[in-house]
């Protein structure tokens, strides 16, 4: 089954020369890892935006799970982690779980399980009562993640998840999106810019640059495909052969 699809999507912003997303298309299976890549400025975040119905497309269609993303039961099926913290600092982890965890509507026992479970698995346990202002930005980025699963998403979108964060909560992060995958069959879209940690965790891969669909498959399908030693190679083969001014 399609976990995702996007028709013909296209986004132009006032005042650009080039649009954001010209006529791109793609489908994701369920219980796909998808690595969306490209580099700066290539269209990424306003996909997926479009997908998270963040943003409105200018033409194109969308559906999670055969539901239209503009669907209320699509809020329920997809989870978000944005590039940005949606958490509040001056509360604590519990706090801002509970918080959100409340506005799904989950029940007061089963949400604290969920809290405790989350908080575990994430390394966050012993911080769990601190204000989130003294964090690192990767414990934040983890705390972002929890909030996002706590409805139990069946397709899991992210916005660079590890972008400047240190070691363990990169092992930390990746290692529980795997779990997710592998134990729940949850359906996961990411975007970064690690072309080896995309290679390491995607069992697929869309590359676009300059708003264009270029290349869909897995890591080592273009990998052979190219004649290249890794994903890395791939994509520099593939982008940067004209420079927007």
């Amino acid at each position: 089954m399609e976990a995702l699809v996007a028709e013909h999507i296209s986004k132009s912003y006032p005042g650009s020369e080039h649009p954001a997303l010209d006529n791109v298309s793609l489908s994701i299976q369920q219980g796909d890892i998808v690595g969306i890549l490209g580099p700066n400025g290539a269209g990424k975040t306003t996909l997926i935006s479009i997908i998270c119905g963040l943003i409105r497309a200018d033409s194109g269609k969308v559906f999670v799970m055969g539901e239209p993303n503009s669907s209320p039961q699509t809020k329920y099926t997809l989870g978000v982690v944005p590039q940005e913290y949606a958490l509040y600092f001056d509360m604590t982890p519990q706090e801002n779980l509970r918080y959100f965890g409340k506005m799904w509507g989950i029940p007061g026992k089963l949400l604290q399980e969920r809290i405790d479970m989350l908080l575990q698995v994430l390394g966050l346990e012993n911080v769990k009562n601190k204000k989130l202002k003294t964090f690192s930005g990767g414990m934040k980025r983890r705390i972002n993640l929890a909030a996002s699963i706590l409805n139990n998403p069946k397709v899991l979108i992210l916005d660079e998840p590890t972008v400047g964060v240190d070691v363990q909560s990169r092992a930390a992060i990746i290692d529980y999106l795997k779990k997710l995958n592998r134990e729940q069959g949850t359906t996961i879209i990411y975007t970064s810019h690690l072309l080896a940690e995309a290679q390491e965790l995607c069992n697929q891969v869309r590359i676009i640059e300059q708003g264009k669909l270029l290349e869909t498959g897995s890591p080592d399908e273009l990998i052979q495909k190219y004649e290249a030693a890794n994903l890395e190679e791939v994509f520099l083969k593939l982008t940067g052969k004209t420079i927007r001014n």
